[in-house]
Order: structure tokens, then sequence, then C-alpha cells
């Protein structure tokens, strides 16, 4: 049987065929998210319509000669659309990088803020609740809007033409989430001034979201519930759960492990992965993305001093492996975009002496403080482990990509360094959840062994 994986990304947008009898990947499609919206300095919106058509020539091209059995939907969570009494958007996409959360509410606090003093639930600027409440006091939710949604529930709400709902996995990255009951928090909806009736139906388990009506798939397709990008990618990347702690480096950067805990812990999240299982996740702003900084850097040297930008991260990593275990180092703080709690935060650089300022010590050090600030998160969270780990699996290009990176998080977490069997995480984890949602296999560890094993 061949299974559709749909990851609607903040940057690109993958449409895969996963063939069941096989065990590969059958095609895969990757275009770039072109339906940014320039606004207001705070503002990172996206048009859903473009979206949607980028969604739409993806599935088309990719099941030219091959009609899916099952369709699984992932995409970037913590974003919100407003959608009208039809179920189509009459708002921007507010993604997850939304800065209006951050933005001055009363007196010094900020959006964020407020929302967390009041509700007892911390939320930060991007998370979806927050943006609407931003809204809210700013008259700025559409007149005809009757809902919101995540973008990728939308989606599946085209592909099925039904009412949208929610997994739990996003339900949560909104914000204001009883984790322990899988549901919105009322009280601290209340609390908030922000009527539950507006926000979708969640859904807390492995199941159909309808089968496909709509014009560009053929009709009676099982379609799972759209989940969060983040559990998709551990859903695609770990194939072994009860053993294993994953790293992810794409713009971000995550680490997560399954817990049993779901209470709300000193640092990072808890997160939804199923209805009976969490992860603990703990989140950079800055990950791959601190290594483009630092590429950006040195073109701006190379074009100052006449020389050529070209081929930059093969040449960092060369240069870097030569220098890996120096004992002068350069100690580099990557919070370069601050953090979800402290969007202020900078980052910073010590230890810089005569002979340690070099191209190849800054490298390691940005390469060594995005492990380190993941590792940080790891330690700080010891409380939520609740089994022995015996590997670290690394995804995300970051990692799949710089072997001297995956050995310097290999070193900081004292575990082996596993890649994922297949690359574009986030969409091979939306064919395990539908391959289990849609029938296919029993249940997600039956999908899971068949996809990833």
């Amino acid at each position: 049987m061949n299974i559709l994986g749909i990851d609607i990304g903040t940057t690109t947008i993958t449409a895969l065929i996963f063939d069941t009898h096989s065990g590969k990947v059958r095609d895969c499609r990757t275009y770039k998210n072109e339906s940014f919206i320039f606004g207001k300095p705070y503002e990172r919106l996206q048009n859903p319509a473009k979206i949607l058509d980028t969604v739409k020539s993806a599935v088309t091209d990719i099941t030219s000669d091959c009609t899916p059995d099952a369709i699984g939907v992932t995409g970037q969570m913590h974003g919100i659309v407003y959608l009208d009494k039809n179920f189509a958007p009459c708002s921007p996409l507010f993604t997850w990088q939304d800065e209006r959360g951050n933005e001055i509410f009363k007196g010094n606090e900020t959006y964020a803020d407020y929302l967390t003093r009041i509700t007892k639930h911390p939320t930060a600027s991007g998370f979806g609740l927050a943006t609407h409440f931003y809204n809210i006091q700013n008259n700025l939710v559409p007149e005809n809007a009757v809902m919101l949604a995540t973008i990728h529930d939308y989606i599946v709400s085209v592909l099925t033409n039904a009412h949208p709902v929610t997994h739990s996995s996003d339900g949560a990255s909104l914000g204001l989430f009883d984790l322990k009951n899988l549901c919105f928090a009322k009280s601290a909806l209340s609390n908030a001034g922000i009527d539950d009736t507006f926000l979708p139906e969640v859904v807390c388990t492995t199941a159909q979201a309808g089968k496909t009506s709509c014009d560009f798939l053929p009709d009676g397709i099982p379609v799972a519930v759209a989940i969060g990008d983040n559990q998709s990618s551990f859903f695609g990347s770990v194939a072994e759960p009860e053993s294993s702690v994953l790293v992810n480096v794409g713009t971000g950067s995550q680490v997560s492990f399954l817990t049993a805990k779901c209470d709300i812990p000193p640092c990072g999240e808890i997160r939804p992965l199923t209805d009976t299982d969490y992860i603990y996740v703990g989140s950079s702003l800055c990950g791959g993305r601190a290594y483009a900084v630092l590429k950006k850097f040195f073109c701006d040297c190379a074009e100052m001093l006449g020389g050529s930008p070209n081929d930059l991260y093969k040449k960092m990593d060369e240069l870097s492996e030569g220098i890996l275990g120096i004992n002068d180092e350069l100690y580099i703080n990557c919070e370069f975009c601050g953090t979800r709690s402290d969007p202020q935060k900078r980052g910073y650089i010590q230890n810089i002496g005569t002979e340690n300022f070099t191209p190849q010590t800054l490298i390691c050090g940005v390469l060594k403080g995005v492990s380190r600030e993941l590792h940080d998160m790891y330690t700080n969270a010891a409380d939520y482990l609740n089994f022995a780990p015996q590997s670290l699996v690394c995804s995300g290009n970051g990692l799949r990509k710089s072997k001297i990176w995956r050995e310097i998080f290999e070193k900081d977490f004292s575990l082996t360094a596993l890649l994922p069997r297949h690359s574009e995480e986030a969409a091979i984890g939306a064919c395990v959840f539908a391959g289990a949602s849609c029938g296919i296999f029993e249940d997600i560890k039956a999908s899971r062994d068949v996809i990833l094993r």
C-alpha cells in the first residue's frame, strides 16, 4: 500500500509517497513555501491561499502515477489562521514566528507575560492563543471569522470537505491547554476573555478526519487528523522511543524524549504525543539559524575582501575538524534570537584571546553552542526522563549534513549518534500516523516498525 505524507513547513512544503510493501520512499517532492506577506516589524505572516496552491501542486505531481491508500498531514505548529462559516481563510496565517505577543500590553508587561500571569499557563509569543488574544484586544479578529485553526488542520478540512478539528499535539501548541485532560483549559480561557467555542474540537487519538472530497484527488481516500510537526518528526525519526533521545536541528532546534509526566516542567514543555504518551521538548529559537548567521558573516567578509563565498558550509565543516579538541576554545552562547521565556536575551562570545580568535574557533564555538544549549535543557529536565537512554537520534538537515556536528552532539550527550532511516522526517511521521489512523496498521508501533526499520 502507498501512504501520502504532506508536511507544510515554514519555508518548504513536502509531499512524499511511502510504499509499505517495499519499505521505501517511492517519490518525494519539495517546494519552496513562497507565501510570506510583508507587514509590520513584529508580524510574521503567510498567505494560506498560496500555501493551498503549493500543496495542490505537490500532491497533483506526486500522485500522477500513484493513487495513495491513505494520507497523513503535518505542519508548522503554534500558528493560526481564521476561518469563515464555509471554513475558508479570512485572514493571513499568523505563524509561530509572529512576535505580536511580545508587544507591550499594560505597563511593562507584554501580551504573552500577561496571559502567563492571569492563566498560570506559560505562554510565549507565537503561541496561537497569544496571537489571538492580541488580535482580540486590538480588534483584529475578522468580523466574519467563526473559528481559528492551524494551517494543516485547514488543509485537511479542504481535503475532506469536513469541519476542521485539531489533534491534541497541535491544541497544546496553541497554549492555554490542559495536558492531563487533553483539552483547552476552560478556566484559563475564561480568565483571558477567550470564547472557547471559537476553538476547534480536540481529537486525542489516532483517528481519521474523513475521506477525500476535493478537486485534486480521487474521492474516498482515508485522511488522518493532522498532527504537529514536532510530534510528527518524533514519529518519523525515532524507531525505539523507550530508549532514545531525539535532537533536531533545522532553523530552530529541539531536544525531545518520551515521558510519563504531564505537569509543567521548570524549563521546556510537555507536549501530547498520543492519547497516552507525552514528550518533553526543549526548544531553541536559533539552531541551524545560528550557523547561517555565521555563514552570512563569512560571506560578508569574503565580499569585502574580494573573495568567493561559494560552498561555504562544506568549507566551514572542514575548517572545524582540525581544531575540535583544542583547549583554548571560544565559548559562544547561540541565543541570537532570544528564548521563548526571554525574547530580549542575546548571545555572546567569551574567552577571546590574541591567538584563538580565528574563523575555525568561531565555527567550532557556534556548533558547540547549539549542542550545549540543548544539552543544558536535557540535563535540567532529568526528572522527566524515566528510562535509560541508549542512543541519540539526530534529525534535521543541520545534523544530517554535518558529521562534525553529530560528533559534537554525541560527545555532549554521551550517547551514540544515529541518523533516522529516512530524511524528511516530519512527512515520514505523517505517514506513520496515517498508517495507524487509517487502518493500514494495527497501531502506531506496528506502523513505526514497518516504516522506520
